[in-house]
């Protein structure tokens, strides 16, 4: 998700933490951290290719992790993407009305929160702002900054970054009836929906399972 003040670092990060395959230290940070002096938090997305690269490797990763459902049943038509909140107990409210959102605005791929799961959320603060990326061994994380679901509305975040789960970019220069627009339309909006297109993607790219959305997404 993309915010008005954006840092190189910020950029870098990311890309970084892909690169070394590791969840950030800070996911684990406990509630009384919101409050220490982090005006870096409210920078996130820049734009750049390491981010780029890392959506894409977060929403391969899920899909191979549902690879195995698809294959035990070829007949499935709706795939579950099983999440876990227990390392961002915080936000569990947001997520829940953020997989509320996608079940009903999806007819392909539906959210459910439960063990054995195929990508988490994790809470912290960080100079990256709020994110979607992989552990580099094949598994996703989000990764919610307070400070950022403080300043912008915290399910239209949370929405945003699930939205790269599915499968979807960021769009920064979107306006605020684009979910994927993110910070962009500015602290402001409140949109917390996908709109039209967004879902029509999001279907396409999960219609038939992983072959397809892989091909769909490529």
């Amino acid at each position: 998700m993309r915010y008005p003040k954006v840092l190189l670092s910020a950029a870098l990060g990311i890309g970084l933490a892909v690169s070394l395959g590791t969840v950030p230290a800070i996911a684990a940070a406990p509630q009384s951290d919101r409050t220490a002096d982090a005006s870096a938090s409210y920078a996130a997305y820049a734009g750049s290719n390491e981010n780029a690269a890392a959506n894409k490797a977060f929403f391969e990763a899920v899909q191979r992790s549902v690879a195995a459902k698809r294959a035990a049943n070829p007949a499935l038509q709706t795939v579950t993407l099983i999440y876990s909140t227990g390392s961002a107990p915080s936000f569990r409210s947001q997520i829940s009305r953020s997989a509320q959102i996608w079940n009903a605005a999806e007819k392909n791929v539906k959210l459910q929160e439960g063990s054995n799961a195929d990508f988490a959320y994790y809470e912290g603060n960080s100079s990256q702002g709020s994110y979607a990326s992989t552990d580099g061994h094949g598994n996703g994380y989000i990764f919610l900054d307070y400070r950022q679901n403080q300043q912008y509305d915290s399910v239209r975040v949370v929405a945003h970054e699930t939205g790269h789960v599915l499968g979807l970019p960021d769009h920064y220069s979107g306006p605020c009836s684009e979910l994927m627009s993110g910070g962009g339309p500015g602290t402001s909006c409140r949109n917390e929906v996908p709109n039209a297109t967004e879902r029509a993607r999001v279907d396409r790219l999960w219609v038939n399972g992983l072959a397809a959305g892989i091909a769909a997404r490529g």
